[in-house]
């Protein structure tokens, strides 16, 4: 009875132990199964659905491939909204990407007054303290503030040349902004006067590394006009400006368009300053423009709000009446009108005058009369204080029945002559007429301002200033020496080599032709020849021709690069004028060569009218065709008609050749360093 009793009790328990091991199970399985779908919905509604989730127990785990670290992240904290962070066992993983791309590094300078401020992202192997010390030295006492950021990324391509260059730039400009990228720098600046800027963009641009891309915006304050002048003329050479003024660039306009309308032709200038007497200046310059141009003949001065209306003898006496009238009733309030029509003459006595010329090598020679003995002292010391003490001759008379204001119209007709690298001044009782060239683009304006302003706005004039851009120190060009040299240091440093036995330019000096051709900028306007030479392989005869025709490809390659070749001659010597040993294939090949001659150091006028560059420096945009001129021309198809087998260089290839050029070889200016090597 009692073991029965025992084992009912060991039975109860035994029952008691697998219904709860059921019920355990049932609820885990129910947990589990319950979790996995709470979580698995999250993630389908969060769009993870790379997620996949599993349950064991308790326990969820998550396996799957992320597109990116921030999604993993997102989607692992989000299971531990739904279960206990301790259960989650994490098996995902992120997809392979590509190296995160250095950032766009860029550093901005500015400099002002009150010092120099350094704002962007560099890399953070740039040495800034050093930056910051050196910057120092001209920030003054402004100092420098350093707000750059840094990145440890690898210094790319072009930064340290374009940090290079922008310091430095910065350095020279004290009211700027200077913005260095990789391979690029952008500048802004703002200059004293117009002749500053030049300075400034020409210094930029020959600074410039050639794989440095350089941006720049350089202004400059508009100039202080005193007095304001305008004169317009319409005389042998047309209707023209000698000198105009405009206080806006509207009021320019509305000026030049009166001047068209008038008859003036070409390119027309007019500069944009400040000080002008009315605002209805533009509206009294037009008027007396149109009133000019109705009477045919003459000339109009504005001297700030006086004008001064001369016309020729060839206008009648009516219609001078009725044009002036309508214009003196019209005009503005502020300005004053004084018209004279010039009495005919049969004959004119002679009259005194004073003249002085100088010859552009620094010469003047002083002439005529001059009131007096002290008057002449003032003259010659003037002379000699602006044009240097042993430049001026002096070779006037004394005659005191010269009119009045007779040594002030010398003296400021000297002075006008300073604007001028070569010309001539004439003074007489009615009229000072000054001729020259000059690089200045604005001589003209000043001369014409500066007579008016120191002898009245009446004053006559006789105006006939070219401006010539080759004597422009803004732009800087080069003489023709300085073009020879650079094309023939360009031919040191790259050689145009040739297919053996043939004019053919070996494909391999394509990039040398190409730098020939850079180098022939601001050059085009000198007479130059392309001399050919070869070494003495082969027959004489054969190899003058050659030399000849590989001249003629290298001025025709030129001309297929854009370059104008105008003043250019091609001409071959041959094996004449080796510049080494011909007994080594080391000296035949420097023998075999091309070189630059000048031939006049005076540049040709190549018909472009200066004047229309006005205050723009920029150089001339040509279109069309140009023939090269002078050169020694094949045949139409640019092979010569003879053809004949030529060595050279060990080569026995057949070459088109031409008659050769028979006249005796001159003496020649060649470098110096051609010069040395025999």
């Amino acid at each position: 009875m009692r073991s029965r009793s025992t084992f009912m009790t060991i039975a109860a328990f035994v029952i008691a132990l697998i219904l709860s091991m059921v019920i355990a199970g049932g609820s885990a399985t129910v947990i589990e199964k319950r979790t996995k779908s709470e979580v698995r919905l999250a993630m389908e509604t969060q769009d993870h659905g790379w997620m996949q989730v599993q349950t064991d127990g308790l326990q969820v785990i998550l396996n799957g491939t992320a597109p990116t670290e921030a999604e993993r992240f997102r989607a692992v904290a989000l299971a531990d909204k739904y279960v206990d962070s301790s259960r989650v066992v994490d098996n995902t993983d992120v997809e392979n990407t590509a190296a995160l791309s250095p950032p766009p590094f860029s550093m901005q300078m500015l400099r002002n007054e009150n010092g120099i401020s350094l704002i962007g992202l560099v890399p953070a192997s740039v040495d800034r303290k050093a930056i910051v010390e050196s910057l120092k030295k001209v920030a003054g006492d402004g100092g420098v503030t350093d707000l750059l950021e840094s990145a440890d990324y690898p210094v790319p391509t072009g930064w340290d040349k374009a940090m290079k260059f922008g310091l430095s730039t910065l350095e020279t400009l004290p009211r700027s902004k200077v913005s260095v990228q990789a391979g690029k720098v952008s500048v802004e600046a703002i200059t004293d006067s117009a002749t500053e800027q030049g300075r400034v963009e020409t210094s930029l641009a020959r600074r410039r590394p050639a794989d440095l891309k350089l941006d720049y915006d350089i202004s400059a304050p508009r100039p202080v006009i005193t007095p304001f002048t305008l004169r317009f003329l319409i005389d042998a050479d047309g209707p023209h400006f000698d000198a105009c003024s405009a206080d806006t660039d509207k009021a320019r306009d509305q000026i030049l368009a009166a001047a068209r309308a008038a008859g003036a032709k070409g390119t027309l200038s007019c500069t944009v300053g400040m000080g002008v007497p009315s605002t209805d200046w533009a509206k009294a310059a037009s008027m007396a423009i149109t009133s000019l141009g109705q009477l045919g003949a003459g000339s109009v001065t504005f001297s700030d709000a006086d004008i001064v209306l001369d016309v020729k003898p060839t206008v009648d006496q009516k219609t001078f009446d009725d044009v002036v009238g309508e214009l003196e009733s019209n005009l503005p309030a502020a300005f004053s009108l004084k018209a004279t029509l010039e009495p005919s003459a049969t004959a004119k006595a002679a009259e005194a005058q004073f003249s002085a010329i100088r010859d552009g090598k620094g010469s003047v020679t002083l002439k005529g009369r001059v009131l007096d003995a002290r008057q002449r002292d003032a003259v010659e010391s003037y002379a000699r204080a602006q044009f240097g003490h042993d430049q001026v001759h002096g070779a006037t008379r004394v005659d005191a029945a010269l009119p009045a204001g007779w040594p002030v119209r010398t003296l400021a007709g000297l002075e006008a002559l300073t604007m001028l690298h070569d010309g001539t001044l004439v003074v007489t009782a009615k009229q000072i007429s000054v001729k020259g060239t000059t690089g200045d683009a604005q001589a003209s304006d000043k001369i014409a301002r500066l007579l008016t302003g120191q002898l009245g706005e009446d004053v006559q004039m006789d105006l006939q200033v070219k401006y010539d851009k080759r004597l422009d120190e803004k732009l800087a060009l080069p003489d023709g020496k300085e073009c020879v040299s650079r094309l023939n240091g360009s031919l040191a440093k790259a050689k145009i080599n040739f297919d053996p036995g043939s004019a053919q330019v070996s494909e391999d000096s394509v990039k040398a032709l190409d730098a020939l051709a850079a180098a022939m900028k601001n050059c085009t306007d000198f007479r130059m020849e392309v001399d050919g030479y070869t070494d003495n392989q082969g027959r004489a005869e054969m190899n003058l021709q050659l030399s000849q025709a590989r001249a003629q490809a290298v001025l025709h390659g030129l001309l297929d690069r854009g370059v104008l070749t105008g003043n250019l001659v091609a001409k071959g010597y041959g094996e004449d004028q080796p510049i080494a040993t011909n007994d080594t294939e080391a000296g035949r090949e420097q023998n075999r060569r091309i070189e630059f001659v000048l031939l006049d150091e005076k540049p040709v006028d190549n018909g472009l009218d200066d004047s229309a560059l006005g205050t723009d420096t920029a150089e001339p945009q040509w279109n069309g065709s140009i023939t090269d001129d002078g050169a020694a021309a094949p045949g139409d198809d640019g092979v010569p008609a003879a053809q004949e087998a030529q060595p050279d260089a060990a080569s026995s290839e057949t070459i088109p050749v031409e008659t050769p050029q028979t006249d005796t070889p001159r003496p020649r200016n060649r470098p110096a360093d051609l010069d040395k090597k025999g």
